[in-house]
C-alpha cells in the first residue's frame, strides 16, 4: 500500500466546498452525506456502527489512529462508513491492545480516507450549513466533476437504510462483556430463569447485546422486517427496536410491528427504535440541521431532574408533537437543542432513548435504562405467572 501522505486527495460538497488534502486508507473515490462526529477516541466504535451507513464522518479531534485497532472494539463485522475525514492520522499503533495500524485496517475494508485538511473549517462550515452530501476522491481532482457527482449522490431524506445493514436470518446471541468491558454489577444482576428478548436489527451495535446478555436476557436477533407475529411466535418477555441509519419514515415495515408489538410485550427502543416507536405511537420526525454525533451530550432526565453526559448519533428526531397526546410523557431533553431524548407511553410498559446508552467507551451514565427493560420483563412474568 502507499503510504497515505503520498496519496492526494480531494473532499467536495454538494454547495461547492472543496478541500484538498491527502488519502489513507482505500484509494478511489466515495459518496455519502458529510457529518461530524466530537468524541475524543472511540473512533473504531464509530467506523463500525451500522448507524453510520452511508456517512462520510468528519472526525474533529485532530489526532485520530494513534493507539491503533483491535479484534474487541467493534460494533458490527467490518467498518460501516461510507468515508473517513480527519486531520492528522497517525500511522503508529500506540497501545498494549492494538491488533493493527488504522490507516491498514481502512485499507483492507475498502474505505476512502482523506486527512491533512482544515477539519475545523470543514466542521464549522457544517454546522453553519447543516449536513451536506460529498464525494471524497484519489482519482479525480477538478472541483466542478467532484461538487457534480455530490449533487447525484443519494439524499438520506426518504432513504431506507436498515434493509442494508439489517441481518439476513435470525440468530441467537450469548456473548457478554469481558474482562475490562465488565458492566457495573448492581446493573445488571443476572436472573435465575433468563429473559427472553426478540432483538429488531435496524443496524444493531454489538455492545447493545453484551448488556442484554449480562442482564439475563436470552436473545434473538431477528431481521428488521420481522412481522410483530413471527416475533411473538418466539415467546419473548420483551421486544428490543436497535439503532440504524436513515430516515426512519420509510420503515413502514417496522412501524406497523411496533404498534401491535407495543400492545404485546414490554419494548425499549434506542436511536432509530426510539424514531420508529415514535411514529407508531402517531407521531412525526424530522430531519436535523447537522444532527448529534458525540460522546459528551447533555440530556436532561425529567423524572428525576438529573443531567446525563451522553454518547449520540443521528441525524432525525422525533417532533415535540407527539405529546400533544396525553398517552405520552416526554422523559429525556437534550439541553443544547430541546429537541427530544426520551419518552415513555403512561399506560403501557413501553419507552425509548434517542442517544447510546451501550456507549463504549463511553459515557455510562444512563446504563440503568437496561435495568428499567429487565425490571419492566420482570414485572410482567409476575403478572402472567
Amino acid at each position: 500500500m502507499t503510504h497515505p501522505e503520498e496519496v492526494r486527495a480531494t473532499l467536495a460538497l454538494e454547495d461547492g466546498m472543496c478541500l484538498e488534502g491527502c488519502g489513507f486508507g482505500r484509494q478511489g473515490e466515495t459518496s455519502g452525506e458529510v457529518v461530524f462526529q466530537t468524541a475524543l477516541c472511540g473512533y473504531q466504535e464509530v467506523l463500525t456502527d451500522p448507524s453510520y451507513r452511508g456517512q462520510v464522518v468528519v472526525m474533529t479531534y485532530p489526532h485520530i489512529g494513534n493507539y491503533g485497532v483491535n479484534r474487541d472494539d467493534v460494533e458490527s463485522s467490518r467498518p460501516q462508513v461510507a468515508g473517513f475525514v480527519v486531520r492528522e492520522a497517525s500511522t503508529r499503533a500506540s497501545s498494549w491492545r492494538a491488533s493493527g495500524e488504522l490507516h491498514r485496517y481502512l485499507d483492507e475494508a475498502g474505505v476512502v480516507g482523506i486527512q491533512e485538511i482544515d477539519t475545523r473549517a470543514l466542521t464549522r462550515h457544517l454546522r453553519t450549513h447543516g449536513a451536506k452530501r460529498g464525494v471524497i476522491s484519489t482519482v479525480e481532482h477538478d472541483p466542478e466533476v467532484l461538487v457534480a457527482r455530490a449533487r447525484r449522490s443519494r439524499s438520506m431524506i426518504g432513504l431506507d437504510l436498515a434493509r442494508e445493514v439489517t441481518c439476513a436470518e435470525p440468530y441467537r446471541w450469548n456473548h457478554g462483556p469481558a474482562g475490562w468491558r465488565e458492566p457495573v454489577p448492581d446493573l445488571f444482576a443476572p436472573q435465575r430463569e433468563p429473559f427472553r428478548v426478540v432483538a429488531y436489527d435496524f443496524g444493531m451495535k454489538r455492545n447493545i447485546l453484551r448488556h442484554l446478555v449480562a442482564g439475563g436476557c436470552e436473545v434473538t436477533v431477528v431481521p428488521a422486517m420481522t412481522t410483530a407475529a413471527e416475533a411473538l411466535a418466539l415467546d419473548p418477555d420483551g421486544i428490543f427496536f436497535s439503532n440504524g441509519p436513515g430516515d426512519p419514515e420509510p420503515c413502514g415495515y417496522a412501524i406497523e410491528a411496533a404498534r401491535e408489538l407495543m400492545e404485546a410485550r414490554p419494548v425499549f427502543g434506542i436511536c432509530l427504535g426510539h424514531q420508529i416507536l415514535g411514529l407508531a405511537c402517531g407521531g412525526r420526525t424530522f430531519k436535523l440541521k447537522f444532527g448529534h454525533r458525540g460522546a459528551n451530550h447533555p440530556v436532561k432526565n425529567l423524572r428525576t431532574g438529573q443531567v446525563e453526559i451522553t454518547s449520540q448519533n443521528h441525524g432525525f428526531s422525533v417532533d415535540p408533537s407527539l405529546f400533544d397526546d396525553p398517552a405520552y410523557e416526554l422523559t429525556h431533553l437534550n439541553l443544547n437543542d430541546g429537541t427530544v431524548e426520551g419518552f415513555r407511553h403512561r399506560d403501557l410498559p413501553v419507552f425509548s432513548v434517542q442517544y447510546h446508552p451501550e456507549a463504549s467507551p463511553g459515557p455510562h451514565d444512563s446504563r440503568y435504562l437496561f435495568r428499567e427493560f429487565i425490571e419492566l420483563m420482570s414485572a410482567r412474568r409476575a403478572r402472567v405467572g
